[in-house]
């Protein structure tokens, strides 16, 4: 099958120059998606309901009650019929005569087929309808309806409460996931991918859920219901009206089979056109800087014409089903009109029968219908399911021990003792690296890019787990202490300094959630943040977005050491806090780190050598391992990797 063309969408001009290489350039590779298994995905979701037991069968309760009420109408309205049609024809009976001299009557003059059909009637010649009785049953049909639809209200209030009690649960686990993965998996995932996860799949797993769970009891139980009519009333009738089941259902499966793939392909290429949005938003500033707009355009253009295509086949082969049901059932209409027909003819069903069997034909092949359509929905929430469940089935970082070693006061001493470590398993970057920090030393962490140098501060951190080797604090293992309690001893400052939307008091005092309005500007004051917030119109609930846009870049990184300040950590690590800023800007922030480095034990890592000429010891890695240690002097002395660094650095500033 071809598609149509795509809606008209503005095109990015051809773009010349060297591959894509920019932001979102990778994207393009192969999908990250497993192969499907798509019947295990949909056990596993209905295992996830099993918490709503009570609650289910509550609402299966109320569904059937509503179907059997639904189902009994047809019949009642069928009775009505009858009184009608008998009233009809017993006016047009001669009065005085009973109804078997009528029939004798009639077979006299030869019209047996009245006669026949007169027979099987309940009517008393010269009689005509009796509106009284018709009223009586039209009410009852009402008050039955009546009732079916207030209980089918009541049905729909119970689903929507186990739909969303399990979206609530299941959201509560995503939240709970991802505090537990490895800052490894956040590595291979992009952004975007993981929230379309976390906020497109569940949104549409809870609307497929919703829409298919009580149509789902309703079609079923209906049919169940509606059989059971249909062979009370007439079993050849029935049996003319299941002649059209199995085709219903080869062509639904049919139909079915060819969509599945299509809706897992389309939930796919929206988590990737969505990490694509995301990365191009965040990143708007440095596209716009090297031109790479129309790449950025003709990228998003392919995703979305990739996303289309897959929707479009999606949908329209899963809307096949619906016409095709709907031929089928007309089909069968047709069947059951004819044969019904002649069998009133011959007084072997009455009028009010056939027509409530006609009914309840329309009411069999409607739920099949409903089933049928209902693929696409399924098929949809099921594919949306397994990404969610792929997400949650992710590895997990090592658990920490049942009972954890925990330290009462911490120094600051950290050794690191032969430690081994690599991102993958046959490339080392860190291999037998020992190192001793003493309590309040600050140790520099130089050297080229790709060194190992934030991987030794992320490795304290927990971060990563150690391939061997082992990383004391204070002569206490990190791996046996529990991370929350590891990483509260630990303040970090990164070179990327990230606020949240509040006011600047708030986000200080997110390194302590405790601390007092006090305790905040005291803190402020130590890091050089107090005075250019008195300078704000709001001062310290000056309201900052996600991006600190109120603030400058200098003044976000005093902010976020102002945070680290606050929190009072043991052990102080700074990577490459002053690589972003101006030199007036990397004074203020100069002083305050040493007010924020007294008396801790601190690890900094730097570019700009200059910065950490006062530090305690320097190290200097090269691929993944310590090539020279020393002070400042010592190393210069010693004419060595360092040394040529900073000669590097000495020369290119006296060459600028």
């Amino acid at each position: 099958m071809t598609t149509p063309n795509r809606p008209e969408a503005p095109k990015a001009p051809a773009a010349g120059g060297p591959p894509r290489t920019g932001p979102g350039a990778w994207m393009a590779g192969p999908s990250l998606e497993k192969p499907s298994n798509f019947t295990e995905s949909g056990k596993r979701l209905l295992r996830d309901l099993r918490p709503e037991r009570a609650l289910i069968i509550a609402g299966l309760a109320l569904t059937a009650v509503s179907v059997a009420l639904t189902v009994a109408g047809p019949k009642i309205l069928g009775i009505a019929t009858d009184l009608i049609f008998n009233g009809a024809i017993s006016s047009r009976l001669p009065d005085g005569a009973d109804k078997e001299q009528v029939v004798e009557g009639l077979r006299a003059q030869g019209d047996d087929n009245f006669a026949d059909m007169v027979s099987s009637m309940d009517v008393v010649p010269g009689e005509g309808i009796d509106f009284g009785a018709v009223g009586r049953v039209l009410l009852a049909a009402l008050a039955v309806y009546l009732v079916a639809s207030l209980l089918a209200v009541v049905q729909g209030r119970v689903t929507t409460t186990v739909v969303q009690r399990a979206m609530y649960r299941l959201r509560a686990r995503v939240q709970a996931k991802l505090s537990r993965l490895p800052l490894s998996y956040f590595d291979r995932q992009q952004r975007g991918e993981v929230l379309s996860r976390v906020t497109n799949d569940i949104d549409n797993l809870s609307q497929s859920m919703q829409q298919t769970l009580s149509m789902a009891a309703n079609s079923l139980l209906t049919i169940v219901g509606v059989l059971a009519m249909m062979l009370w009333i007439s079993p050849l009738l029935a049996l003319v009206a299941l002649i059209t089941v199995p085709l219903s259902m080869l062509v639904a499966a049919k139909i079915g089979g060819r969509s599945k793939p299509q809706f897992i392909q389309q939930w796919a290429s929206t988590g990737k056109l969505n990490a694509h949005i995301e990365e191009m938003y965040t990143g708007h500033t440095l596209v716009s800087v090297f031109g790479r707009k129309d790449e950025a355009a003709e990228t998003f253009t392919e995703q979305n014409d990739s996303l289309y295509q897959a929707s479009f086949k999606a949908q329209f082969i899963s809307g096949l089903i619906q016409p095709a049901m709907m031929f089928i059932g007309n089909l069968n209409y047709v069947l059951v009109a004819v044969i019904g027909g002649l069998r009133v003819a011959n007084g072997s069903l009455s009028l009010g029968d056939v027509q409530a069997f006609i009914q309840y034909s329309r009411q069999f092949t409607q739920p099949l219908s409903q089933l049928a359509s209902m693929a696409n929905l399924v098929q949809s929430g099921v594919a949306s399911a397994e990404r969610v469940f792929g997400l949650l089935d992710a590895e997990e970082q090592r658990p920490d021990r049942d009972e954890p070693a925990t330290l009462e006061h911490v120094e600051g001493r950290v050794a690191f003792e032969r430690v081994n470590f690599s991102y993958k398993q046959d490339e080392p970057l860190i291999e037998d690296l020992s190192l001793t920090v003493e309590p309040g030393q600050t140790v520099a962490i130089v050297g080229p890019t790709g060194a190992g140098k934030t991987t030794l501060v992320n490795l304290l951190m927990r971060f990563y787990e150690l391939n061997g080797g082992r990383i004391t604090l204070d002569g206490a293992d990190i791996a046996e202490m529990s991370r929350a309690d590891l990483r509260s001893r630990t303040g970090m400052v990164l070179q990327d300094a990230w606020l949240f939307g509040g006011t600047i008091a708030e986000n200080i005092a997110y390194g302590n959630a405790g601390a007092t309005r006090e305790q905040v500007v005291e803190a402020a004051k130590a890091t050089q943040v107090d005075p250019f917030v008195r300078t704000l119109p709001d001062g310290y609930d000056t309201v900052l977005d996600e991006e600190g846009g109120t603030v400058s870049a200098g003044e976000k990184q005093l902010i976020t050491i102002a945070r680290a300040f606050l929190a009072e950590p043991a052990i102080l690590i700074l990577d490459e806090a002053t690589s972003s800023v101006d030199t007036r800007t990397e004074v203020l922030i100069q002083r305050a780190m040493r007010s924020l480095r007294q008396g801790r034990t601190s690890f900094v890592i730097a570019h700009r050598l200059s910065t950490i000429r006062d530090a305690d010891l320097i190290l200097v890695m090269e691929r993944g391992t310590i090539v020279e240690q020393g002070t400042h002097d010592e190393l210069i002395a010693a004419d060595g990797a360092y040394q040529r660094l900073y000669a590097a650095q000495f020369a290119e500033a006296v060459t600028t």
